[in-house]
């Protein structure tokens, strides 16, 4: 007598591998959110879309990034605090907001330490690894770090000189920010990018300091006439990730983030550089005055600037004196 496999045992099986297929396909399709704080026109986000979709095709979109620009789904303020309670696996942010946290995460806030793409780019190597660490403790990982252009002053008035500074309400980003505008005898006052247009059409703010990028991207033009290229700082936009979200990630899929996040650092510096011309080009193509520091402006600022760096390394005390170290040994 020949055996039959009854039918209930051939559905069943069909079933295993329909499920099998279903499971594996879940596996595939990871999705992340990814807040980020400014709008989709600038080049940082420019950048994170270009990154996101790297990573999408190195793997095969088994990790689809969606990018939320401009604070959509996040505000900046939180972004940070949301990868680290697994609220998003992944966002970006600047790096100077977590001042208040540790003083190592605004050495590129420092008046005139490191003023030129070159000096940011040894800083960034001698800072990277200590700034990592510190992360790593929260459960985080750097990605990758891209520079905005070198920080100018846009005000409604010409600078010619410290008093011209005296009394204005000056918009802040980050603790630098603010510790800069209290020196110069201005009053600090926080405002988020998106909200830059109204808060000086409002008069809650009278100047800003920013990028040519920013200004460029906000349209400063319709709202204030002047932007002095002092080029105090180059602060860091960072990208971090969850170690959580990426531990759960296989190992090649892993390493295809790592490489797109290499090469989308790389890419960002270059974006960084180019976007300082043409953002000073479209300032100028509209309107806005782009002078440099007069002598008396400039003693002014560099003034500040030593004042800041003795503040910022006696605060950040022997990992900021560890950065400086490393920072020093590789400009000589």
């Amino acid at each position: 007598m020949t055996a039959k496999t009854p039918l209930w045992a051939g559905t069943a099986a069909a079933l295993c591998v329909s499920l099998a297929t279903y499971v594996t396909t879940a596996q595939a399709a990871t999705e992340w959110d990814m807040p980020t704080p400014y709008g989709d026109r600038t080049f940082h986000t420019v950048n994170i879309h270009e990154f996101a979709d790297d990573v999408r095709e190195r793997t095969d979109g088994e990790l689809d990034i969606t990018v939320h620009a401009n604070g959509s789904l996040i505000g900046h303020p939180e972004i940070k605090n949301s990868v680290r309670r697994g609220t998003v696996p992944i966002g970006e942010l600047i790096m100077s907001r977590l001042a208040n946290e540790n003083p190592i995460f605004e050495v590129d806030s420092v008046p005139y330490l490191a003023a030129s793409y070159e000096e940011a780019e040894a800083l960034w190597e001698a800072s990277r690894e200590i700034i990592s660490e510190e992360l790593s403790e929260q459960g985080l990982r750097i990605l990758f770090a891209v520079p905005w252009p070198p920080q100018g002053i846009y005000t409604k008035q010409e600078l010619t000189g410290p008093d011209d500074l005296r009394n204005l309400s000056m918009r802040a980003y980050n603790a630098a920010s603010e510790r800069l505008a209290q020196l110069a005898d201005a009053v600090p006052t926080q405002v988020e990018v998106p909200d830059i247009p109204t808060a000086f059409s409002t008069g809650r703010v009278d100047a800003m300091i920013t990028s040519p990028a920013t200004g460029a991207d906000t349209k400063a033009w319709d709202y204030l006439s002047h932007f002095n290229h002092a080029q105090l700082w180059l602060p860091k936009n960072m990208v971090i990730v969850s170690e959580q979200a990426f531990s759960r990630l296989d190992e090649a899929t892993q390493q295809a983030v790592l490489e797109a996040a290499e090469e989308a650092e790389a890419r960002g510096w270059e974006m960084s550089r180019k976007e300082t011309d043409d953002a000073i080009a479209i300032l100028e193509e509209n309107g806005i005055q782009v002078s440099e520091p007069t002598p008396e402006l400039a003693e002014l600022l560099g003034e500040i600037g030593e004042t800041m760096t003795s503040e910022w390394v006696e605060r950040a005390g022997d990992q900021g004196q560890a950065i400086l170290d490393a920072y020093e040994a590789a400009r000589q």
